[in-house]
């Protein structure tokens, strides 16, 4: 697993994690949003490689209030090995000191209350699709 600031990311790291998730979000799921949103530049990103391909990833926006944990995904092709798993561990273990705050498609609402995230919102629609609002409050 690896985990940078944007300033330490490559441009060919950066330009891999930008592929992943317009593939997946913006192709796989239909969401014709902006995917390049400008938080990318305050996050720290965590991501897995298999092969030298990235095939999930997440990002934490350290200045956001509550710290917020978002786009979160994983390559079609590597479900189900655990990566989304593995890379929510790693960030909850360095920020579960502090509040955390993520948006989830409704469908993985389970996945995220496996590391204490807990629903705080109606189900809302986003570019089309279901998600809740869900909040981790402070381990410390």
């Amino acid at each position: 697993m690896m985990k940078k600031r944007f300033d330490e990311l490559t441009t060919r790291e950066l330009y891999a994690l930008l592929a992943l998730r317009t593939e997946v979000f913006v192709v796989e799921q239909g969401c014709a949003y902006q995917e390049v949103d400008g938080k990318d530049l305050d996050a720290i990103h965590y991501w897995v490689e298999e092969e030298g391909e990235v095939v999930a990833a997440l990002r934490v926006l350290i200045h956001a209030t509550p710290v917020a944990i978002g786009r979160v995904v994983t390559s079609p092709r590597y479900r189900g090995n655990g990566h989304s798993r593995q890379l929510m561990q790693a960030a909850v273990e360095d920020y579960g000191n502090e509040d955390l705050y993520l948006q989830a498609q409704t469908y993985v609402e389970s996945f995220y209350a496996r590391f204490g995230f807990e629903r705080t919102s109606d189900e809302y629609g986003e570019d089309g699709i279901p998600h809740v609002d869900m909040v981790r409050k402070s381990q410390a």
